[in-house]
């Protein structure tokens, strides 16, 4: 179950997690030097504002990883299930020329699919 959260794909994830998680920390530091010596009250917002983010940040993330945990692994997989081909309809009313171009295309889907079927290779 573990396995699936190590593969490349998400190491690097976790990863990109760790380095922004922590990065938000220091630009909130950052931030509360500068309202330290002067900035202002968006200095002092964004230096509460950054850790949150990184909180924020986790936890999405925390739910993603649950979400991957609970997956059926075999839902990527193609489904069994009979796909059952209806012909399309074709307008002959109105405009002639849609007419003739709906059933040119119809012509096109019945050859097509007949040269993929089971005797049409």
């Amino acid at each position: 179950m573990w396995t699936r959260l190590l593969t490349p794909r998400w190491v690097l994830l976790h990863l990109l997690v760790a380095v922004l998680f922590v990065a938000t920390f220091f630009l909130g530091y950052w931030q509360l030097t500068k309202a330290e010596n002067g900035g202002g009250a968006v200095n002092w917002s964004y230096a509460l504002q950054w850790p949150l983010y990184g909180f924020m940040g986790l936890w999405f993330y925390v739910r993603m990883v649950r979400v991957e945990l609970n997956r059926d692994p075999d839902e990527e997989e193609p489904s069994s299930a009979v796909v059952l081909y209806q012909r399309p309809r074709v307008d002959t009313t109105g405009d002639p020329e849609l007419a003739a171009y709906n059933a040119y295309l119809a012509e096109l889907n019945e050859k097509a699919l007949g040269q993929r079927g089971p005797g049409g290779h």
